[in-house]
């Protein structure tokens, strides 16, 4: 066990927002809206309400067992070493394949100022740049997000800013009519179903509360983790219903496309090519954001992995180092790779692959509530709590199997699944023999 650090509670959730906010939210929205139509307001209260129940449990292990590796190292601890060993492995391949995705859609965001500039500059740039972040150290990571998180939540405080105006009628051009639901059917235009294919894009804007608990370790007091986690949900469970609802009171639901921020798509017909400007910059913030916090998060976990014996023992950080450099290294050489992929693969197995990652996180919620469950010994609330989030995990992962752009992406990461429980059997059997 660690001495506790000297990060304060409200400063955890300062990080989570800035490890969360990022492209699933300002872009992965519009595939939920184009899905779901106004019930997507209700998925964002769902996916939110599960995640919560999920770090709650979370939140319980590290007040009564704050270690490092966090999940893994609950998940070993209540199920032996090829839980810790699977886990682990389950959460670095989602990251890195989440981390490719991040850098091509900033890199998409950048070229809307330098068009003739290859996609592939950008993103060795933005590579380059996370991994220095990365390589200076934990202190300059919380600094980097704390002040991320601010510039993200402000924009988006400034879009509800500014569609509140265009509704009143005080910016340029006409005053949209706004386009308020009054019946059952236009609440929910795509009925029941429409509801459940758009719960796993919801879930995923909410990703970001493993990153939290890796750093949980470093609270002055780990029993103040639950608050954070409460503070920051409901921080984002807000301003994400509060500025989705007024995106779609002022265009048709049929206005949104998948390839384009909903935010952007709202406030197009009022012309305001600087204020598009701006939010085209903090899109690049939000998905640099979320790029250092995974780079953090497969960094940090491969030392803590190392340890223990799940991956090679040259990836374990050095005492007095800052950071494990055979793990970085190993970072770098997936990242390249990602880059490469992001580039050569069609954009649309590429997304496939994305909806895998998302999937395979949802898999890790699974094991977090397994082991709370083993760990904690809970009574009947926080057994209602676990089922409950069970329930909707189940639910969010099942929808992907009734729309046929999401489904690839569930068979893909059966795969993955597959692939690491066959080196987790493997590995298994060589640790009896060698008993």
């Amino acid at each position: 066990m660690k001495k506790q650090g000297n990060l304060k509670w409200w400063q955890l959730s300062m990080i989570g927002v800035g490890c969360t906010i990022g492209t699933g939210f300002f872009l992965g929205s519009s595939i939920a809206i184009k899905k779901s139509g106004f019930s997507v307001l209700a998925a964002f209260l769902l996916a939110a309400l599960g995640t919560f129940l999920v770090f709650q449990q979370l939140a319980k292990l590290t007040a009564d067992h704050p270690v490092e590796g966090s999940f893994c190292s609950y998940a070993r601890e209540a199920f032996g070493d090829w839980a810790g060993f699977s886990n682990g492995w389950v959460y670095w391949s989602s990251e890195m394949l989440i981390i490719g995705s991040q850098l091509t859609a900033i890199s998409l965001f950048t070229r809307h100022w330098f068009e003739q500039i290859p996609m592939w500059v950008f993103a060795s740039i933005y590579a380059i740049l996370g991994l220095i972040i990365i390589f200076t150290g934990r202190s300059s990571f919380e600094k980097t997000e704390h002040m991320l998180a601010a510039l993200k939540t402000a924009a988006i405080v400034m879009f509800i800013i500014i569609a509140v105006l265009a509704l009143c009628g005080m910016l340029p051009g006409e005053t949209p009519d706004a386009q308020l639901p009054d019946r059952f059917h236009e609440l929910f235009p795509f009925g029941f179903m429409g509801l459940w294919t758009g719960l796993i894009y919801t879930f995923y804007a909410y990703g970001g509360i493993e990153v939290m608990g890796l750093m949980a370790i470093h609270l002055k007091d780990p029993k103040e983790s639950g608050k954070s986690g409460s503070l920051m949900l409901a921080t984002l469970a807000l301003i994400y219903v509060v500025s989705i609802g007024l995106a779609m009171l002022l265009i048709p639901i049929g206005a949104f496309n998948e390839e384009n921020s909903p935010f952007i798509t709202s406030l197009k017909p009022f012309h305001l090519d600087v204020i598009m400007d701006i939010f085209n910059g903090i899109f690049i913030i939000a998905g640099f954001s979320t790029l250092t916090a995974s780079l953090f998060a497969v960094t940090t976990l491969m030392g803590t992995m190392a340890k223990n014996g799940d991956a090679p023992a040259c990836f374990s950080k050095k005492e007095k180092a800052k950071v494990s450099w055979p793990a970085l290294g190993l970072t770098v050489l997936v990242l390249a790779a990602s880059i490469v992929l992001s580039l050569l693969l069609p954009k649309q197995l590429y997304e496939h692959m994305t909806t895998a990652a998302s999937l395979m996180l949802l898999y890790n919620w699974i094991f977090i509530l397994c082991s709370s469950k083993k760990l904690t010994k809970p009574e009947l609330k926080g057994n209602i709590q676990i089922i409950a989030a069970f329930i909707l995990i189940l639910f969010a992962v099942s929808g992907t199997l009734f729309e046929k752009n999401s489904r690839p992406g569930f068979f893909v990461s059966l795969l993955f699944l597959a692939i690491i429980a066959i080196v987790t059997l493997l590995l298994k059997r060589k640790r009896a023999r060698t008993r």
